[in-house]
């Protein structure tokens, strides 16, 4: 059992990596990544105040008429319940809600991270960590309004942020909780925690509403996403596409005077036996496409899981020396703000 499923069993609805910063990391622009003072509450309620987010949950809402949230282009009816390569209808699907403190260390803090489990996914990676929910679509429909409670809870047991996992094929139930939500006092940073298999269409509707990016960068190379996720050879070019939008809305991370982050972009790559990920590729497109002080999580966690035992190249645990090299080619790169 990995532990986030353990803390999902143990801890559901209840209160429930290692981190490592270099000196040049320490050194560098403190300034430029702390949080002004004068910030005084997450973007979101601006367009709450202007009456934005209302017009954002209609469009949303639209799509799922002939869903394309996310690249899959499913174009089913999901109001009509029709389902497409997700698995979902029109009503979100949680699986668990708990305060978590398996997160990056900024996310985290001494309150834990409010992690949301939404249950389903449009990219059915074979070597799946969290399968149960993710693919056999472990937990239970619920209404906005009860999202929008979920929220208000993690608030209230003093987490520092909502931290929305794998919410992309979501969205519209998600923003319109957050509007409910808002209206009963919220006022901590959403995480968009992600593959990220996302559609420039989507990620501009949420422009102002996320605060933190969250996404988990997993292949470079088309063939290798079309064999290990569900045939998403197109992965690689909307997964970029979607690092430089997410970054072009929020920046690199910022964080407060505790090293809360409050808001900015931190983008995870889980290193994979025999270089299936395209590691080496994936750190020269960060270092030449987004600022060298971009806060990455190079993991080395990987084990298999689901199926991964019948793809030989992905059936054993990462090598230390792959992962080495990994942190080599980082720091080749001049990427030294690093979360491992």
């Amino acid at each position: 059992m990995t532990r986030r499923l353990f803390l999902r069993n143990s801890l559901i609805f209840a209160s429930s990596s290692f981190f490592i910063s270099s000196e040049h990391s320490r050194a560098s622009s403190k300034a430029s990544l702390v949080e002004k003072e004068t910030r005084k509450y997450p973007s979101y309620l601006e367009l709450e105040e202007k009456g934005i987010l209302s017009q954002r949950i209609e469009e949303l809402n639209s799509i799922y008429e002939s869903c394309h949230l996310c690249p899959r282009n499913c174009r089913v009816n999901r109001i009509k319940d029709e389902k497409g390569k997700c698995n979902s209808t029109a009503k979100v699907k949680v699986s668990s809600a708990f305060p978590h403190f398996g997160e990056e260390a900024p996310l985290v803090g001494k309150r834990g991270s409010g992690t949301i489990f939404f249950s389903n996914c449009g990219l059915r990676c074979v070597f799946c960590q969290n399968w149960k929910i993710n693919i056999e679509g472990e937990g239970v429909e619920i209404s906005d309004e009860r999202l929008a409670d979920m929220m208000i809870r993690l608030q209230k047991m003093g987490c520092h942020n909502v931290n929305l996992v794998t919410p992309s094929h979501y969205v519209p139930n998600i923003v319109n909780a957050l509007q409910k939500a808002i209206r009963k006092g919220l006022h901590i940073p959403l995480v968009y925690n992600t593959a990220p298999y996302e559609t420039l269409e989507t990620l501009q509707l949420l422009d102002g509403i996320i605060d933190i990016y969250l996404p988990d960068f997993k292949f470079m190379d088309p063939e290798n996403a079309a064999k290990y996720s569900g045939e998403a050879y197109n992965y690689p070019y909307f997964a970029k596409i979607a690092i430089k939008e997410m970054h072009r809305q929020v920046g690199v991370l910022q964080v407060n005077r505790q090293r809360i982050a409050v808001r900015g972009l931190i983008i995870r790559h889980l290193v994979l036996p025999n270089n299936i990920a395209g590691t080496d590729k994936f750190l020269k497109f960060v270092a030449e496409n987004l600022p060298k002080t971009t806060y990455l999580n190079i993991m080395r966690q990987y084990r298999p899981e689901y199926k991964a035992f019948e793809y030989p190249k992905l059936s054993r645990r990462l090598k230390r020396s792959e992962y080495i090299k990994a942190l080599q080619l980082a720091n080749k790169y001049g990427l030294n703000r690093l979360d491992s």
